[in-house]
């Protein structure tokens, strides 16, 4: 299932972890951090849940595996056993490839399948790691927080405001807990970025005047639709062409391009106004997603990040952000630094670059193997998921879209209920075809 980047300089996926406090009389029993009682078991080993058994969780269980930590997987969810079966013998073939199989201890028992299976795969674990389309994410994440584990969670944590508030306030409980929460934006776990933003907060480029965010690429897969398949199966299988799933590519891929934005500015934009439409991308087979986005977010001190995402076939690509300030401007891709007049101020050396995918696992599993409370990503992640669905709110309604006002909305995609045989929130017209935004149409606020 990895829609996403699929490779850093060709490389993969992510990875998260683990257990510790109870509710009792509806107040937090606060955790003990100490390695003892750490651990559900008397052993020493951490076990994972996988929740989310695509090509991006499949990436993410192994690197979790890979750590130095004693981890073991004991448990897999996912809402079609043919996807869980196929991750679990492409982790078993990786794991045999490091001859780290004896970490792999994840019986039929404890594989499940189905809409509820997530609840008992993080009963099992102490760490669970929730990949599944990001439309799920928030009644993931409020369970595992609820059950008292540690989280790895890709981004985006929700599809829609409603979502956003559901996670916030997870967030605020895990921190209660004292439960590490690492959410993939890996940039913030690259070394370039992060040497970069050390000097941008030493002043080397000034204030900030502007920020410049690109993800644009080629088209992607579409998965045809089966006679057996319900309409819900088939929205499943494509996941990435409808919002309650995916929350449409300026949030599924966008957001880590705007994560840079929001870092390095410090903050989050007011406001989103912008355009966008299907140009090229308008068949029934891609649902009522956008190919193209421009936004112009605004910040509260006036400061303009202008951002644009597409899918088009064979355009030129480009991903990467650039920080522009009063004294020079931030190339990101190249780990670059210069002054006005083009002078080099800080060159990264490319030597040093590590996986950042992998890191986000080895930092979060040293963390939780040593009893330390040191990630709590839930808030920041959920903030920039708003900055990029306010993003698209803008391009679909072509209005001016305010923080507050969203966040507050009440607004939700989700379904009445899960099932295979419950209808979507989205339904096929007659001929196939899904309804799409219209801009200066479509309105969500008034």
């Amino acid at each position: 299932m990895e829609s996403e980047q699929q490779k850093f300089h060709g490389q993969g996926r992510r990875e998260f972890v683990k257990q510790t406090s109870l509710i009792a009389g509806g107040l937090l029993a606060m955790p003990i951090l100490s390695k003892a009682n750490f651990f559900s078991g008397s052993s020493d080993v951490i076990k994972v849940a996988l929740i989310g058994c695509g090509g991006r969780g499949t990436g993410a269980a192994t690197q979790a595996l890979s750590t130095k930590e004693n981890v073991q997987l004991v448990a897999m969810a996912d809402a079609f056993a043919d996807r869980l079966n196929d991750s679990y013998n492409n982790i078993k073939e990786a794991m045999e490839e490091r001859k780290q199989i004896n970490r792999i201890n994840v019986p039929e028992s404890n594989k499940f399948v189905g809409f509820e299976g997530y609840k008992q795969a993080i009963a099992l674990a102490d760490v669970v790691i929730l990949t599944t389309p990001p439309g799920f994410r928030p009644i993931h994440f409020e369970e595992a927080v609820r059950q008292g584990k540690h989280v790895f969670m890709e981004k985006p944590v929700a599809t829609d405001p409603a979502g956003i508030k559901k996670v916030l306030d997870a967030a605020a409980i895990a921190k209660q807990k004292k439960l590490n929460v690492v959410v993939g934006l890996q940039r913030r776990y690259q070394n370039s970025y992060r040497e970069l933003y050390k000097r941008a907060q030493d002043g080397i480029i000034g204030d900030i005047l502007s920020v410049q965010v690109w993800w644009n690429q080629g088209a992607l897969w579409v998965k045809p639709r089966k006679p057996e398949y319900t309409e819900m199966e088939y929205q499943m299988r494509n996941w990435y062409y409808f919002n309650w799933l995916c929350g449409d590519h300026i949030v599924e891929q966008h957001i880590h391009n705007i994560d840079v934005g929001n870092w390095f500015k410090g903050t989050t934009p007011v406001s989103a106004g912008g355009m966008g439409g299907r140009a090229v991308r308008t068949g029934k087979d891609t649902g009522e997603i956008f190919d193209h986005h421009y936004v112009e977010y605004r910040y509260a001190d006036g400061v303009v990040m202008n951002s644009q995402c597409r899918h088009w076939k064979d355009a030129p690509s480009k991903v990467d952000e650039e920080i522009v300030g009063t004294k020079g401007r931030i190339y990101c891709d190249r780990a670059q630094i210069v002054d006005h007049k083009g002078k080099v101020l800080y060159q990264f050396d490319k030597k040093n670059e590590n996986n950042p995918y992998q890191t986000e696992h080895d930092e979060l599993f040293a963390a939780i193997a040593k009893g330390q409370f040191k990630f709590s990503d839930a808030q920041r992640s959920a903030e920039t998921t708003l900055s990029a669905i306010i993003g698209r709110l803008a391009t679909y309604s072509g209005q001016v879209i305010n923080w507050d006002t969203a966040l507050n909305s009440g607004l939700n995609l989700q379904p009445q209920r899960y099932a295979f045989d419950a209808p979507p929130p989205v339904m096929p017209d007659a001929s196939g075809n899904y309804a799409y935004a219209k801009p200066g149409i479509t309105k969500y606020f008034t």
